[in-house]
Formats: structure tokens, sequence, C-alpha cells
């Protein structure tokens, strides 16, 4: 099918809710993607932070075959053994006690927000359910993720959105502090604000809101739906911020292109949900699992300080290119936002997807690069090669 005959199709019958790219996707191999009629991209997207391992991974093609031909779906009344095996990788890894598997981020920042409720609720009675959250982030397009993100143009529209949410400046203590009061019972916040411009917190804030979130018996609430599973050079962001989450969401990037997220919580968490109070049809799927299992094998301490170097690799290179158009690089990783100045971010993407390389944005002026973690120098170059060629 080409091009004009898939667009045509989705007009016809697909609710017209994204902004798609004016580029249909045929395969891929590694970091390196075909439309149907052969022309080539480098992808530093990854499917939005999904696609860990890239396409085409023979590894995690045939777990995912084997799978569906042995059980492809049972439901959450059986044990089975994929999501057993992955949680018994997933939750020492992040030095956890538990978790929940789901299908979505949304999903788990929605499980994550039921958590921190009850635990109040069982502990100090009923009018103790507000969540700080910070202004900037993105938590999930629910009517509840919605509201407990801090942007007020996620806010129209879908009224009445679900109560119980107060939003602080990122990075100020005071505004924190404004918002605190016999009510609350968490905050709930993304080490690195994603959606919002790919703007890392600052450690020393980071470090005090969970020291703050001790004193008053406050949840310690991580967003890790973008940032986990080896996306900034650790398992998980929270790691290098020197803190102990509460609790903590996953997804994207660990099924590398199946559907799953979930949540993980520590001791003190760990009876807080029991049978009846949470569930989910679909989470732990045998084959989501059996795929997220193959990516727990291969986030070696080795393969993560080559995500980390391949980030820093990639930052310093388009530091270099000296472009007009670059205000600035920040990110984590192989999560990094470049600053756009000297036209708008989407007219910036449209012209390096033009070119062959495909980028994301987000915020109000922010070039967002969330490439395959098994992207290779030679995919690399390329990349900057069409970003040299464009920015210049």
């Amino acid at each position: 099918m080409d091009f004009s005959a898939m667009k045509a199709l989705d007009e016809k019958y697909v609710l017209q809710t994204y902004g798609r790219n004016q580029v249909a996707i045929d395969h891929g191999k590694g970091a390196t993607l075909w439309d149907p009629q052969g022309k080539e991209y480098i992808d530093f997207t990854s499917g939005i932070g999904v696609c860990s391992l890239g396409y085409a991974d023979g590894e995690w093609a045939k777990a995912i075959y084997d799978q569906a031909m042995k059980l492809g779906h049972i439901s959450n009344l059986f044990y089975t053994e994929p999501y057993a095996k992955l949680a018994s990788k997933l939750v020492p890894a992040a030095n956890m006690a538990a978790a929940f598997f789901g299908n979505s981020g949304a999903e788990a920042n929605e499980g994550m927000i039921k958590l921190a409720r009850k635990y109040s609720f069982e502990k100090y009675g009923q009018g103790r359910a507000a969540i700080i959250t910070l202004r900037n982030s993105f938590h999930g397009r629910t009517i509840t993720t919605l509201k407990a993100t801090g942007q007020d143009h996620f806010h129209d529209f879908f009224f009445p959105f679900t109560e119980g949410f107060r939003y602080a400046e990122a990075n100020n203590m005071d505004s924190l502090r404004e918002q605190a009061g016999d009510d609350v019972c968490g905050v709930m916040m993304e080490l690195i604000q994603g959606e919002g411009g790919v703007n890392p917190l600052d450690a020393d804030y980071v470090r005090e809101v969970a020291k703050l979130c001790g004193e008053k018996d406050w949840l310690l609430l991580i967003d890790e739906v973008q940032t986990g599973m080896g996306r900034t050079g650790t398992m998980f962001a929270f790691q290098q911020f020197g803190i102990s989450p509460d609790v903590v969401t996953f997804a994207k990037g660990i099924a590398g292109g199946l559907p799953f997220g979930g949540f993980m919580v520590n001791e003190k968490c760990r009876n807080v949900l029991r049978t009846g109070d949470h569930g989910s049809t679909f989470g732990g799927n045998p084959m989501s699992a059996a795929a997220a299992n193959v990516i727990m094998d291969r986030l070696t301490p080795a393969f993560l300080s080559q995500v980390a170097e391949k980030g820093q690799y990639l930052r310093d290179s388009i530091a270099k290119l000296n472009s007009p158009y670059v205000s600035g690089i920040r990110g984590m990783g192989l999560m990094i936002g470049v600053g756009v100045q000297g036209m708008t971010h989407k007219e910036l993407k449209d012209k390096l997807m033009e070119a062959g390389l495909l980028c994301l944005t987000a915020g109000k002026d922010t070039l967002r690069l969330l490439p395959p973690l098994v992207i290779s120098r030679e995919e690399i170059d390329k990349g900057l090669a069409i970003m040299a060629k464009v920015m210049r």
C-alpha cells in the first residue's frame, strides 16, 4: 500500500486525534527506518522512547513468537512464568519491594495515585488525599492524570476533572512548601520533564523534596514512564539523584514496542493494595512480559554505560555544530533536549525529517531526541551529518 492510500484510509476510518508527520514507516533495522518507497530515515525517536532495542531485533522478536505459540494470554487469575521472571529481575534492579504490571504509562500513574491515597486513608483517615505535582509536568491523558499534569492547557474541555491536585514550581522549595497542608498525601514528579521540554530537575532540589516527604510521611511518587528502563544511562533516573522513592512508575521502553507498564513500591507500601483493590486484564501479558525479559537481560551495567557514553557523544557533537538555531542542550543519557531559536521547533523537526532524520518536539521550543538505546555510532554520525546540513 502506498502512502496516499494509507492516508486515505486513516482519514476515512480513524479519529483524527494525532498531528501525524506526513511520512509512512514500513520497516526498520537497528535505528534506521524506511518508508514504503524505500527512503531511509535515521530514527532519533524510538517510537517516543519505546523501542529500546530498535527495530527487527532477533532475540526480542523470537521471544515474542515463542511465547505467542505457547500462551498468548490467560489473565491474572492464573500464574504465568514470564511476568514472575520479569518481577524477579526488575524489582531488585530498582531496589524496590514489589511490582504491579499494567499496560501503559497513564495507567501506571493512575495506580500510583490510587496507592498513595489508600496509604494515607488507612493510616490517617479521610481528608488527606491531595497530591502535589510540578508545573510543566506531564503524567498522562486519562481524566485523573490530565489533572495531575501541571500544564493549564491540559485542563480544558473534559470537565469535571478528578480533584485533589496542586502544583508547585520545579526546583523551588518555597513553592512546594506553599502547597503543603494537612490534606497532602504525596508529591509526584518526573526527574526529567519530558513532554514539558526535557528539563532535568536539580539534584539538590530532588533530595530536599525527598527529605520533606520523609518528615511529613508524604509518599515520594516518581514518574519514570519516559526516563526509566535505561533511557538516562542507569536502569532508572532516580538512581542518579540519590533518592529512594516510595513508588516509581515505568512503561515505554520496558517491552521494546509492546504495550506494557506498571509501578513498583518500597517495603513500606508493599501491602497497601490488596486483593480487589487494583487490577488490569492485560497486565503482565505473557507476550509483553517475554519481550520485557529480553530488555531486562540486555540492560547490563556495560550496556547502560554505553547508553551514557552515546548520550554524551551526541550532546557534545550537537554543541560542536555551533548552529545559530541551537539555544542550549540538556538531558541525561539518550534523553536529550535541544533548545531551538530562529524558527519553531516544529519547523526544524519537519526540515530534519525531510532530510532523513526523525526527531520529536517537546515544550514550546525544544527538539527532543530519544534514539533507540542500541543506536550505533555510525547511525548517530549519519544523524549528526543531517543535523549539520540542516542546522547550519
